[in-house]
């Protein structure tokens, strides 16, 4: 299920607040309240919406000034922001278009207007975040042949002569621990091209009939000593039958075992406990992972499906990568919630849908 667009609204007028956050609940949405403005900007930075209904005439900071600092902060200066005032003289307007409002209602307004305006802004930001996210993909895939073609081959050269040299220095010498290091970074690198590269194989699915539970165990598999090693609580929840929907096997296990492996580099403290859980809830089957580790940064949420993205629970690489773009060839999504130094849940979802369906 997709999650509700969260709306902040930032307004002095207690009935109005109030009016707004009824109406907008009722249809759907999620809302956060501020009173006044320099409220109003702690809450954009705390409840990260995804719209603002921002008041012109507020205590403590008027809702141009609000706007003003939104627009410079580059880390918030994407959310759509509708200004809501009682004036309607048209300089009034273009002030607040000028400042970087996106649109602009006078009061007394009709709700109809307002839900309407609000959606379209959404609709926009969601088509550009698409595109967006395409044309990410686009340059990802163009620069992974890159790599295969001017990095895979030189690599494959320096790896088989270093050997040859090491295999050929006289017993005692100390380039045996020069070659040793060259050897590894090698080795590192031969590792990094080829996650890189497998990031292609994310969009090309097989798709079979397949038990979910059965997939889970053979991700977790892999790290069963290692959970051991650690003396790591393992928690499963598994539904007793759960139902065959069509998946590309491998590339689901690949999916489940990169979040398995961050989930577990993220636990160094005494108390680690990994719970693994599958149901089916509203059409979707859903595989959550949880962990209590170091949890992620809310600043950093948004980028840890990014290639290269490093972050102090989890090292640079490309694993949540290829899962977000497994999880979206399958027509599914993941999400995550984290707190930090309490841990993280990662809920992936597939579309349940029919082997006859999925074949046609």
């Amino acid at each position: 299920m997709a999650a509700k667009s969260r709306i902040l609204i930032i307004d002095d007028n207690l009935d109005t607040v109030e009016l707004l956050r009824k109406r907008f609940r009722a249809e759907g949405y999620d809302t956060a309240e501020a009173y006044d403005g320099i409220v109003g900007l702690e809450k954009i930075r705390e409840y990260d919406p995804d719209l603002i209904l921002l008041d012109v005439m507020m205590p403590k900071m008027d809702g141009y000034e609000v706007c003003k600092v939104v627009n410079s902060d580059e880390a918030i200066k994407h959310i759509p922001k509708i200004m809501l005032t009682a004036k309607s003289k048209v300089p009034d307007k273009v002030k607040g278009l000028e400042i970087g409002a996106d649109d602009y209602i006078t009061k007394p307004f009709d709700f109809k207007e307002v839900v309407a305006r609000v959606r379209s802004l959404l609709a926009k930001k969601l088509e550009s975040s698409e595109i967006a996210e395409q044309e990410k993909f686009t340059a990802l895939d163009h620069f992974m042949d890159e790599v295969s073609h001017e990095v895979r081959n030189p690599l494959v050269a320096i790896g088989g002569f270093a050997r040859r040299v090491k295999k050929n220095l006289p017993e005692g010498s100390e380039n045996y621990k020069h070659m040793d290091i060259i050897l590894q970074n090698v080795e590192v690198l031969e590792k990094m091209v080829h996650k890189l590269i497998s990031l292609k194989s994310a969009n090309l699915c097989y798709r079979e009939s397949s038990n979910i539970n059965e997939i889970v165990k053979n991700a977790l598999s892999t790290y069963k000593q290692e959970i051991k090693k650690r003396q790591i609580t393992l928690v499963t929840n598994f539904m007793d039958t759960p139902p065959i929907i069509c998946a590309d096997q491998e590339n689901i296990t690949m999916t489940i075992a990169h979040i398995i492996e961050n989930a577990l580099e993220a636990m160094v403290e005494e108390k680690r406990v990994l719970t693994l859980s599958t149901c089916v809830k509203e059409r979707y089957f859903e595989i959550e992972i949880s962990d209590t580790g170091k949890g992620i940064e809310k600043s950093k949420i948004k980028n840890i499906y990014d290639p290269f993205f490093s972050s102090k629970t989890y090292g640079p690489g490309f694993g949540l990568t290829f899962a977000l773009k497994t999880v979206q060839s399958h027509n599914g999504s993941i999400s995550v919630e984290s707190t930090e130094n309490q841990g993280s849940t990662f809920t992936i979802r597939l579309p349940m849908r029919s082997v006859a369906t999925e074949s046609s």
